[in-house]
């Protein structure tokens, strides 16, 4: 389905009902496609992501290894 700026305007709810039924909307503006609305894959309960508990400049520090254990010691001189 195609949508314009104006439709997204005036329209978004409806807009967001066909992406919500599982249909991708395309956002064009001036005539050229600017966006795309897609419905999002819900994750089924029960799975469970590997991941890791950090992220970014945190994953590889040595003194943040077990994370639970870290908070406690941050916590332990304000209790």
């Amino acid at each position: 389905m195609k949508a314009t700026a104006k439709d997204l305007r005036f329209y978004s709810k409806e807009l967001l009902d066909s992406a919500n039924r599982g249909e991708e909307v395309i956002i064009t503006y001036r005539g050229k496609p600017y966006a795309k609305l897609v419905p999002i894959k819900h994750e089924k309960k029960g799975m469970v992501k590997e991941e890791h508990h950090l992220f970014g400049i945190w994953k590889d520090n040595e003194e943040v290894k077990d994370v639970d254990e870290y908070i406690e010691k941050l916590r332990k001189g304000r209790f």
